[in-house]
C-alpha cells in the first residue's frame, strides 16, 4: 500500500483508454488499496480517483463520496436530457477548476471488488463524479468539453503553477 503520485496535464497516459479489469487478482487489489492510499491524502481532498491518474491504464475508479467505494469496469448511460452546471476540478489538473455542464441523471453498471455486478441510478454530484472519473478511463479531461475562451483561461491559470 503506497500514496502514488497523481499525474499531470500533458503527461501522454492521461490521454490513453484504459484496459477492462478481466480478473480480480492481488495485482487489482495491490491497485485498489494504493487508489484508496492516495484518495485519502488531505492535500488533495479528493471525490474521485481513476487508475489512469496514477499511471495504470485500468478500467478501476475509487469515489469518496459518502464513503469510499471501488467501481471496476464501471460504464455509464446518460438516462435523462437535463443538465446541472457546477464547479468542476482535478487532481490532474492542479485541482483548478471552473464551472461545466453535465448530464444530471446517469446509470451505471460495475463491478464490485468481490466480483459482484452492480447497476444503479446516481444524479447530481454524484453523477458528476462518475461521468469525470469514466472521462479519464476514456482518456478525456473535463477541459476538453470548454469552449475554446474557457479552456484558455484554465490552461493560463495551469501554466502559473510551480
Amino acid at each position: 500500500m503506497a500514496v502514488r503520485t497523481i499525474r499531470k496535464i500533458g503527461d501522454p497516459i492521461l490521454r490513453e483508454i484504459s484496459e477492462k479489469v478481466e480478473k480480480i487478482d492481488n495485482e487489482t487489489l495491490e491497485l485498489v488499496r494504493d487508489m484508496i492510499d492516495t484518495i485519502k491524502v488531505d492535500d488533495y481532498s479528493a471525490v474521485g480517483l481513476a487508475a489512469v491518474q496514477i499511471g495504470v491504464l485500468k478500467r478501476v475508479i475509487v469515489i469518496n463520496y459518502d464513503k469510499i467505494e471501488v467501481y471496476i469496469n464501471p460504464e455509464i448511460k446518460i438516462i435523462s436530457d437535463e443538465e446541472e452546471e457546477a464547479h468542476e476540478g482535478c487532481l490532474s489538473l492542479y485541482s483548478i477548476g471552473c464551472m461545466l455542464k453535465r448530464p444530471k441523471k446517469i446509470q451505471v453498471d460495475a463491478v464490485t471488488l468481490k466480483g459482484e455486478n452492480i447497476s444503479f441510478e446516481a444524479d447530481g454530484m454524484f453523477a458528476r463524479v462518475f461521468l469525470h472519473e469514466i472521462d479519464h478511463l476514456n482518456g478525456k479531461l473535463f477541459i476538453d468539453y470548454l469552449d475554446k475562451e474557457a479552456k484558455r483561461e484554465l490552461m493560463i491559470k495551469i501554466s502559473q503553477k510551480p
